[in-house]
């Protein structure tokens, strides 16, 4: 387990080689591994909270859709295409504080429903939850969770006010207690340091998440974040290429922003250790078509023969 010192000594090494090194873990601890996971939006906008990067924020006059919780039909539907296309996971993500008690139980059967008639493994976000809660959902047949920190404990007062971190910490542990997989990460070009990138990494590494979803920000019309500049993508790399140095054997998967922000380097964020994906789109944004990420996932493999 890497230590402040070794920390400090990567972060000051050469882009080519902080890569070159996330490239040799990659290989060593994961291998040749690439999975793809899709999710559904399963209900939109008019969110409580005030995070400044959402535009299903009901604070904020954004174009996001709005609707109530999707039928069971439509979500299986749904998972069945992400079957289709290639992913190993799919996520039932709804917008909202937390999951309201009258929905817990269309949630779950919507859950069962896919366990039974696709088969496709189930995720769920469904925000701040308590252990009873997330219990029945994993009765129902979802195996992970997936809860964001999105950025580091000192920085995260900045983009949310109405919860906080230690309420997202609560939510991953107790989600970890009721017998739940994890998948926890962050946002990327907030206006956070390297030093808050780290210190997500480092409590990621802490809370022992199974999986750890990046995304990148995309500045949308109507958030306070809307003329936030872009990141550098020599930042983004090298970020990712930490990511992979201080999380050795979790998966690492791309998310929202990857098109628009690595454009013609994403290849090079796989090179720097990312080896999962999110595939169909994303919550209220259109990703690339699923035929060329799995165009790209092939070529990618090929690299490493």
């Amino acid at each position: 387990m890497l230590g402040p010192e070794e920390i400090g000594e990567l972060r000051r090494l050469a882009t080519a080689e902080l890569v070159a090194r996330a490239a040799a873990v990659k290989l060593a601890q994961r291998g040749q591994a690439f999975s793809f996971c899709s999710i559904i939006n399963a209900k939109s906008g008019k969110c409580s909270e005030d995070c400044r990067y959402c535009v299903q924020s009901g604070h904020y006059r954004t174009a996001a859709p709005i609707y109530p919780l999707k039928d069971s039909e439509e979500i299986v539907a749904a998972a069945r295409a992400a079957r289709e296309a290639g992913a190993t996971r799919f996520s039932l993500v709804t917008s909202g504080r937390g999951l309201p008690e009258a929905e817990v139980e269309p949630v779950a059967a919507a859950i069962t429903a896919i366990r039974r008639r696709v088969g496709i493994r189930v995720c769920g976000s469904f925000g701040i939850l308590d252990r009873a809660t997330l219990e029945r959902l994993k009765a129902a047949g979802m195996s992970r969770y997936h809860h964001n920190l999105e950025t580091s404990e000192r920085f995260f007062p900045r983009m949310t006010t109405t919860h906080s971190y230690s309420d997202r910490v609560a939510t991953i542990r107790a989600a970890q207690q009721a017998g739940l997989e994890v998948c926890s990460g962050g946002i990327f070009g907030l206006g956070e340091t390297e030093d808050d990138r780290i210190d997500m990494a480092l409590d990621l590494r802490e809370l022992a998440v199974d999986s750890v979803p990046l995304n990148i920000l995309i500045p949308l019309p109507g958030t306070p974040l809307a003329e936030t500049p872009p990141l550098e993508v020599r930042e983004i790399i090298r970020s990712i290429a930490l990511y992979r140095l201080l999380l050795p054997g979790i998966c690492i998967r791309l998310a929202g922003g990857r098109e628009v922000a690595l454009q013609d380097f994403l290849a090079a964020a796989f090179l720097a250790g990312a080896d999962g994906m999110m595939i169909g789109g994303y919550l209220t944004q259109k990703g690339r078509s699923v035929e060329a990420d799995r165009k790209f996932a092939a070529e990618m493999a090929s690299l490493w023969i």
